[in-house]
């Protein structure tokens, strides 16, 4: 068993730190997940009938503010070096999105949007440990990242489904106008993560990748444990 010296230790907790700093100051940057602006509000209300393109940039530039789905995906690609297991797991959570966003649209099945956003926090949080090696270390145990991705997907597209529901729709031309809404929101994952993909392919190449992979996940993990915390006081005090 090897043995880490002071300097060592010292580098390990100044980058714990700057994890955590940074983890912080990302989570509070907007404490609303999913925002809406008011325009874009008003005119989801005020459609009455088909409305594809509008409904898909609506859905794309929910996805590019949706900063917590980001954070997941962002865990969940971290150590993927294959395109092909980059498009399987985007691919599971995709299905596991799609899934609960259009099933509670459509069924106006609803849950309290405080709890299910705590869930994604907390999604952030399980994705920055498994990264970590949290569970083998800690719990001696491995959990399915495949079936992980999956249902943390589910969740992720039932807690979209909730803020959908908050405006009064159309149900003329409502199922074609979720469908454009997903749809949007897919494309708009596809264009942050062709972003993201780019900047970890130049990012592992150089040694400040192995030297700060570290840091970024606490950073990711602080930043899904501060969203799950203020969505659960906002479930205390607002709900």
């Amino acid at each position: 068993m090897s043995i880490l010296n002071n300097g060592d230790l010292m580098r390990k907790r100044r980058l714990v730190f700057l994890g955590l700093a940074i983890g912080f100051a990302v989570s509070t940057s907007s404490l609303h997940a999913h925002p809406m602006d008011e325009q874009n509000a008003a005119f989801v209300q005020a459609v009455d009938g088909v409305a594809i393109f509008p409904f898909m940039y609506l859905g794309a530039k929910h996805m590019v503010t949706g900063y917590d789905h980001l954070l997941f995906l962002v865990g969940v690609i971290f150590f993927l070096y294959k395109i092909k297991d980059v498009v399987l797991y985007v691919s599971l959570f995709t299905l596991g999105h799609s899934a609960t966003l259009l099933f509670g649209v459509l069924t106006n099945i609803g849950a309290n949007a405080y709890i299910v956003d705590a869930i994604i926090g907390l999604s952030v949080v399980y994705k920055a440990f498994d990264n970590l090696g949290g569970f083998e270390r800690v719990f001696q145990v491995r959990p399915n990242p495949k079936t992980a991705v999956l249902v943390f997907g589910l969740f992720h597209g039932f807690g979209l489904a909730t803020k959908v529901q908050e405006f009064t729709l159309s149900q003329t031309g409502l199922i074609t106008n979720m469908l454009s809404f997903n749809l949007g929101v897919e494309v708009g994952q596809f264009l942050a993560l062709a972003m993201v993909l780019i900047g970890f392919t130049y990012w592992r190449k150089r040694d400040s990748f192995g030297q700060y992979a570290f840091a970024t996940n606490v950073a990711l993990m602080t930043a899904g444990f501060v969203l799950a915390g203020n969505q659960m006081l906002g479930y205390v005090f607002y709900s």
